[in-house]
């Protein structure tokens, strides 16, 4: 039988801007709140970026991750997983921060350095809320995500092995599978491994169910059974990918974060309005969800006793 699926759900993450929707969570309040919906809808990992409460830009301060961390805890079960990533152009020391500070279960990691394009969403809008959203979106048309392989090794000692954290494996490109295999080769991290495949960001594998396919196929020949494997795709594909990913024995992520929307042309009116639909087109093709123990069983992870808030 398949296993249960794995719902994650990243409700700001650290790349659209206020203009874009307003739904898009930005206080620590409205973060916490919409984190607990989601849990409650079904998802069993909540990934987790901060935002300025005044301009809602991506924000690295833990002091602000500590605002909502705490209350999501008390009134979910679900796993809480802090991103390493933060916004475009934060330093490496500052994209740890708050993963270093809150000690939790989870922590993303890209596995790569790479072109990060979002200036073309320039085109879509033009009055602004704020300031700093243009000047974001345009200073992405020269810059490169960076993640060297000394960034890596930095995280999984200062993080992984110091703290206990488990990773979320962001692979945005075929290398990065190769990225990923060659540091579990260095001993760096053990398994299970929770590879995340993204598709469909600008200077990353475009959203073609065949580089879907493809990567699925090269990430068994690298890790075998010894990975969870998930999908996230941006935009317009996020349901669909989630869909395929189900269909073939994967996980699946949605969230703001990913997509602003629920259907054509119609915006997501919450993070849980995207977990309840992709919850009913799992459990329609006959499958289940996984509950946050279950998550944690197979992703090997610590528990919420032992994280630091």
């Amino acid at each position: 039988m398949s296993k249960p699926v794995i719902i994650t759900c990243a409700p700001t993450g650290g790349i659209h801007t206020p203009t874009m929707s307003e739904h898009l969570p930005i206080t620590p309040t409205e973060i916490a709140q919409a984190s607990i919906e989601a849990a409650e809808a079904g998802a069993s990992i909540i990934h987790l970026h901060a935002r300025d409460p005044e301009t809602g830009k991506p924000d690295p301060d833990p002091d602000l991750f500590l605002q909502f961390l705490p209350r999501i805890k008390q009134s979910t079960d679900a796993v809480m997983n802090v991103s390493t990533g933060g916004g475009l152009g934060m330093t490496r020391e500052e994209r740890l921060r708050a993963a270093l500070r809150a000690s939790p279960e989870m922590a993303s990691m890209n596995m790569g350095s790479m072109n990060f394009g979002i200036f073309p969403m320039l085109s879509k809008y033009s009055d602004w809320k704020h300031g700093w959203e243009p000047e974001f979106l345009e200073m992405t048309r020269d810059f490169i995500f960076r993640n060297t392989f000394a960034d890596i090794e930095f995280a999984m000692k200062e993080l992984g092995k110091a703290h206990g954290t488990r990773f979320e494996f962001e692979c945005y490109d075929l290398g990065h599978l190769y990225n990923l295999a060659w540091v579990v080769d260095q001993g760096w991290v053990e398994p299970p491994f929770f590879v995340q495949m993204v598709f469909g960001i600008l200077g990353g594998a475009g959203a073609d169910l065949d580089n879907l396919m493809h990567m699925h196929k090269i990430a068994d020949r690298l890790f075998g059974g010894d990975y969870e494997w998930s999908v996230l795709a941006a935009g317009r594909h996020q349901m669909s990918f989630a869909t395929q990913s189900a269909l073939l024995g994967g996980n699946l992520r949605v969230g703001l974060e990913d997509s602003l929307y629920i259907g054509p042309g119609r915006k997501a009116k919450s993070n849980a309005e995207q977990v309840r639909k992709i919850r009913a087109i799992v459990e329609n093709l006959g499958l289940s969800v996984a509950t946050p123990p279950e998550a944690r069983a197979r992703l090997g992870l610590k528990g919420s006793d032992q994280v630091a808030f």
